[in-house]
């Protein structure tokens, strides 16, 4: 089984040992209740992972570590990026969740014109925090070194350039004339990588599906069976990561 992995600062990675404090040692020594003489990894959320030795427990909120080993996770190619409009109640922590266990590297909130939820004000920024804080946990929870970042939220306008920009842009959607699974895939990757946007739950608007349609993306059949919107992310990342190879 692979170690655990705990975040923190990228400097504090340099030293050859480290104090594991604050919420994640208390989450070590308290919740996960880590011992002497286990294997931990910390690392920067950033593709930096240190593989350490527990020496010691220091009391209910402090592990004391030895470091064995430096890993550097190159960044992934190609880069998947979720463009995934704004679900109902707390279903869009649960996408963000389920599509970070599935490795997505970037999630982009999107306000579509038929989303029900709007984030407007303190509300919105407690929306995105809980969506980043739900990135961070799923990320900790896969043992990834590399947490996906969850971008400040896009309009339409916000989703066409993102689109533009991709090596492979993809608009989920069931008219699709191909299916996701038999795409052509672009060679090779370049840093736009593969852009994938994932539409609400009362569709994507014909105003909305024009203007990524000038941008170049594919309208793209998932599956015979339509997905609500906080599912059919993490489906489709499943068919990005075996078709590009990073599964």
């Amino acid at each position: 089984m692979t170690p655990p992995v705990f975040l923190v600062d990228t400097a504090i990675l340099a030293a050859d040992r480290i104090r594991l404090d604050g919420p994640e040692g208390r989450h070590a020594a308290s919740v996960r209740r880590i011992r002497e003489g286990e294997t931990v990894d910390l690392s920067d959320g950033l593709g930096l992972r240190v593989r350490c030795v527990v020496e010691e427990v220091v009391g209910k909120d402090a592990l004391l570590c030895r470091v064995s080993e430096h890993l550097d996770e190159p960044e992934p190619n190609p880069r998947i990026t979720v463009v995934q409009a704004l679900p109902k109640r707390d279903r869009g922590e649960l996408a963000v969740e389920m599509m970070t266990e599935a490795g997505v590297d970037v999630v982009v909130p999107w306000e579509a014109e038929r989303c029900v939820t709007r984030w407007k004000g303190d509300r919105g920024a407690k929306a995105l925090a809980k969506w980043r804080a739900a990135a961070r946990e799923a990320g900790k929870q896969a043992r990834r070194a590399r947490i996906p970042e969850v971008t400040e939220p896009v309009d339409r306008k916000g989703a066409a350039a993102l689109l533009a920009e991709a090596d492979l842009a993809v608009v989920l959607h069931e008219d699709g004339a191909e299916r996701l699974a038999e795409l052509p895939l672009p060679e090779p990757m370049n840093t736009g990588g593969v852009v994938l946007v994932v539409g609400p739950e009362g569709g994507i608007s014909d105003s909305e599906l024009r203007a990524f349609d000038e941008t170049g993306a594919v309208r793209a059949l998932l599956g015979p069976s339509v997905l609500r919107t906080s599912t059919a992310g993490v489906a489709a990342l499943a068919v990005l990561q075996a078709r590009t190879g990073r599964w």
